[in-house]
């Protein structure tokens, strides 16, 4: 059975960073597509960040790009995101997703959900 459980949330001042971690489980990680989605209180999820299974492709949405970093760990079965310069429009709960298509430019379908970290950014 997968298992995505993600870590890392709290509480931060605008400009601070974060990282937050998904641990992964359940079938060989190196063959997934990985994603990050945020969904902000009274808002519909959206996307944040892709990684192809090697990962050497990445695709970010135009509000976190140049702030945000996805990453893959295939030796620990664990994927990343390093978020700088956070500002309250950030606060949200972030899911982890495995993939069923990864393409640049291409919001990924989502194949599992972790059940998500809360992030919340303060002034």
């Amino acid at each position: 059975q997968v298992q995505l459980v993600e870590s890392g949330g709290g509480l931060v001042q605008a400009g601070g960073s974060l990282r937050l971690s998904c641990a992964a489980s359940g079938r060989t990680f190196s063959n997934w597509a990985l994603g990050w989605f945020r969904q902000a209180p009274g808002k519909e999820r959206e996307f944040v960040a892709a990684i192809s299974r090697s990962g050497g492709s990445t695709y970010y949405a135009d509000s976190v790009k140049g702030r945000f970093t996805i990453s893959k760990d295939n030796s620990k079965n664990t994927l990343y995101l390093q978020m700088n310069s956070l500002n309250p429009e950030d606060t949200a709960v972030y899911y982890c997703a495995s993939c069923r298509t990864y393409a640049a430019g291409i919001v990924p379908l989502v194949e599992y959900w972790g059940k998500g970290t809360l992030v919340t950014v303060s002034l």
